[in-house]
């Protein structure tokens, strides 16, 4: 593995995911010994925190459960202030598969891009999707790929890797904390970013959470509506 990854921090954000949150630890250090792993434990009442810190992550804790963008926020704050060159993020509910972590970081590594996304559309997803996420997942694929002119087939994906400019752009104030898929794909192709798509494995997940689950999309429909069109006239 390349001694370039040495510098990267691999940020797990987490709420209420002890069943799961230990072998997602295990897996990564064995694909990616070189970097180091942060469990943001974004206000969780299980063990999530404590089976964390027994793998050997550094853990971060939440008081309360503040969601998914501001849990990432806080990884990126800390990667800033730590120092770190590049940074992987991945869902701790064993979705996103740890064995593809090489084949997104490496893209930006290597100074191809600076925000790697890992799609799980690219090769085929191999589990079904609800039809509302699924609809929501077209309608902001084509508004991505549009705006970003290039073709962006999964912009909700969650499974990303980024270098220092973009961690750093993402601490700032103008970063959406509730849903940051579409719209901060679109503000950073605004702000001079270069992003690109590989493909990924990713699973099922089996405690039934999602940002995007249930009526969900409907308000992140609506939040996106509002947004994009904000973050194409708003720039750093």
């Amino acid at each position: 593995m390349s001694s370039s990854f040495e510098r990267t921090l691999v940020l797990l954000p987490a709420f209420n995911e002890s069943a799961t949150i230990g072998s997602v630890i295990e897996r990564v250090c064995s694909v990616l010994p070189e970097a180091d792993c942060l469990v943001i434990n974004d206000g969780s009442t299980d063990d999530t925190a404590a089976i964390a810190a027994r793998r050997n992550a550094t853990v971060v804790s939440h008081i309360f459960n503040m969601g998914y963008g501001v849990a990432l926020q806080t990884g990126y704050k800390y990667a800033v202030q730590k120092g770190y060159e590049f940074l992987v993020q991945i869902d701790a509910d064993g979705q996103h598969d740890p064995s593809c972590i090489p084949r997104v970081l490496e893209r930006v590594v290597s100074g191809t891009c600076d925000l790697c996304i890992g799609s799980r559309f690219l090769e085929g997803t191999s589990y079904s999707i609800p039809l509302l996420r699924r609809a929501g997942m077209y309608i902001f694929r084509r508004i991505a790929t549009r705006l970003i002119g290039t073709t962006i087939t999964d912009p909700t994906s969650g499974f990303q890797a980024m270098n220092r400019r973009v961690v750093e752009f993402c601490t700032k104030d103008i970063y959406p904390t509730d849903y940051p898929d579409t719209d901060l794909l679109v503000l950073l192709h605004r702000n001079h970013f270069r992003i690109m798509e590989v493909p990924v494995r990713m699973l099922p997940t089996t405690s039934g959470k999602s940002i995007h689950s249930g009526m969900k999309p409907l308000y992140y429909l609506f939040k996106m509506t509002l947004d994009i069109p904000l973050n194409l006239i708003r720039q750093e």
